[in-house]
């Protein structure tokens, strides 16, 4: 296998990561109004993924650095493309981790309040447009190769918003969601685990129906793709993942059910990346003048060295992050909160 393939899949295990542990925050983000009667049951709900919340972004990072090494065109069209979107996706997470360090901060109800809608309008605008971005990668966009060797995106913000991206990140959205809540009933106990549990039953309906749509969808548009039994095989193991984990919530069974949605989301990344693969991205304008994984690829020598420091560090990340989980793993009370009484 070519170093290009292999860290086209890096990329990918390091953004599937990310959706997975990172999915999950902006779930429980996302649940904050609809879960919490009172202060106190907010601060149960943001301590759920508070020792792991900046662990999980870390993820992003990495893939941002790996791709941006690994595959510099692509990160660069790529960027200059969706410049608004990532724009307001990297606001939306500012805004978010400032709020999970300043909201307990004491200023009175009015400043807990703002913080709580930065919270869950953080949790809220990343999902979505993620989805639209990759929902785009898939179905192609307006490219074109320059002169020099390079490309350049020639669409605008409203090429982006089609009717099938759109799809894209409602579904993640939903899924996202279903994610969190899915959490939150393995972190806590009581009343809050209950509530979390009966809305996930209800917000997993909506992520399954809508990404039923958006997986059928994609499967119409690659159906005449050469690896088009991969792509269905990897959509069919992601619908049944959602649908069991669903039934495992519904049965109680909330390690099960989060384990399913996990297992749902990576599924959902794998079918986006067999469809897309051997293109980074493919130009709906010009067929021709698609992005592939060896045109878009940095020198061999700069893959060899960057493959033996993931190699090395790799290990130590998934050992340190396993180690966080285990440390935290504890199921959190209204009792556990600081002046729950109050």
């Amino acid at each position: 296998m070519e170093l290009t393939t292999v860290w086209f899949i890096i990329v990918g295990v390091f953004l599937i990561g990310y959706f997975v542990l990172d999915g999950f925050d902006f779930g429980v983000g996302m649940s904050l109004p609809f879960l919490s009667r009172d202060d106190t049951d907010r601060r149960l709900v943001i301590n759920t993924i508070g020792p792991v919340w900046d662990l999980n972004e870390t993820w992003l990072i990495v893939a941002g650095a790996a791709l941006f090494a690994a595959f510099p065109e692509w990160y660069a069209t790529m960027f200059s493309g969706f410049y608004l979107a990532l724009l307001l996706i990297l606001v939306a997470l500012i805004l978010r981790g400032v709020s999970f360090e300043y909201r307990h901060q004491g200023k009175g109800r009015r400043w807990t309040r703002w913080f709580d809608q930065f919270i869950f309008w953080g949790s809220v605008l990343p999902p979505f447009l993620w989805g639209v971005a990759f929902a785009n990668l898939v179905q192609g966009l307006p490219i074109a190769r320059l002169e020099n060797g390079g490309w350049i995106y020639e669409g605008t913000l409203l090429t982006l918003l089609n009717p099938y991206a759109l799809l894209g990140g409602l579904t993640l959205l939903l899924v996202s969601f279903a994610h969190g809540l899915v959490f939150i009933s393995v972190k806590t106990a009581g009343e809050m685990r209950a509530r979390a549990r009966a809305l996930a039953t209800r917000v997993g309906i909506g992520g399954i129906v809508v990404g039923a749509a958006f997986l059928g969808w994609t499967l119409v548009q690659h159906r005449e793709n050469e690896r088009f039994g991969l792509i269905a095989a990897c959509a069919a193991v992601a619908a049944l993942a959602l649908v069991a984990a669903w039934a495992a919530n519904l049965a109680g069974r909330e390690g099960w059910a989060f384990t399913g949605n996990a297992i749902g989301i990576a599924a959902a990344l794998l079918t986006v990346f067999s469809a897309l693969f051997p293109y980074l991205m493919y130009s709906s304008s010009d067929p021709e003048a698609s992005m592939t994984i060896a045109g878009a690829a940095s020198s061999q020598k700069t893959l060899e060295l960057m493959t033996w420091v993931a190699a090395g560090t790799m290990p130590l990340v998934l050992a340190y992050q396993a180690w966080t989980y285990w440390v935290f793993r504890k199921r959190l009370t209204r009792e556990s909160i600081p002046d729950a009484a109050h």
